[in-house]
């Protein structure tokens, strides 16, 4: 079965959690990608910073870390070191651009909320790398939940027909 057949079957049955890794398997990194950043823009979902935050909740701390360094080289430290009560700026030594995983395992999901928040409005660029970040750990993806999942799959389904 193919990535068209799989997503026409989970969008009518209305339940995208069950096939969702069937997706994740048959999508590009790239499909993916852009279907996840397409949910994150929609008015049918959480904010950006919500969404990023239970991510961020749900992953590991080296993909906290990458999470962050990730935001940090779009934007720098300097631009996030007084986001989320000066929380960056207490945790990154003088000169340090990146996160180890023991210091991404120190923030909570509301303070990331709050640096995703912040960065969104700094690069709106950053869902599109964030979006792409998390297609590499798709099995996160899953913890947004059903709205996101089908709103996501819906995404890459257009993109895949508009081509």
């Amino acid at each position: 079965m193919g990535l068209m057949d799989i997503l026409q079957t989970a969008l009518a049955e209305g339940r995208p959690e069950q096939h969702f890794d069937e997706v994740a398997n048959a999508a590009t990194q790239d499909e993916l990608s852009a279907g996840l950043a397409g949910a994150m823009r929609s008015d049918e979902t959480p904010p950006f910073g919500d969404m990023v935050g239970q991510l961020f909740g749900h992953s590991n701390p080296n993909q906290q870390a990458g999470l962050l360094n990730q935001i940090l080289a779009s934007l720098g430290p300097g631009v996030l070191s007084g986001v989320a009560g000066g929380v960056l700026g207490k945790i990154l030594a003088p000169g340090q651009t990146q996160l180890t995983p023991d210091q991404a395992s120190q923030l909570s999901p509301d303070q990331i909320k709050d640096i995703a928040t912040h960065a969104e409005k700094e690069q709106p660029g950053i869902i599109d790398e964030v979006s792409s970040f998390y297609a590499q750990h798709s099995g996160l993806i899953k913890m947004l939940g059903g709205a996101a999942l089908a709103i996501t799959m819906a995404k890459i389904k257009q993109n895949a027909t508009s081509r």
